[in-house]
């Protein structure tokens, strides 16, 4: 999967899942304030992430995540693992 199917699929379950304005989620956007995510908001997106991506989160991953860009690029590092095992 590439960066641009990495982002797209990203996209499309954050606004099913989190009823986010497609418009909004640029690479640059912070993820948190974007989404208004709380908690238990964290503990869904990681659900999904798992389910559409077939990898394993760790909650403690997303302390260095901000950005959209962030998220993407951890999505595409975690893949990117993933393949190597």
């Amino acid at each position: 999967m590439d960066k641009k199917e990495i982002i797209q699929t990203t996209n499309a379950f954050l606004v099913e899942e989190f009823e986010a304005d497609l418009a909004s989620l640029t690479p640059e956007a912070n993820l948190k304030t974007t989404l208004d995510l709380d908690s238990l908001d964290y503990i869904d997106l990681v659900v999904v992430i798992e389910n559409n991506f077939g990898f394993k989160v760790n909650p403690e991953d997303f302390q260095g995540i901000v950005t959209f860009q962030d998220f993407y690029d951890y999505v595409a590092n975690r893949l990117k693992q993933k393949e190597l095992v």
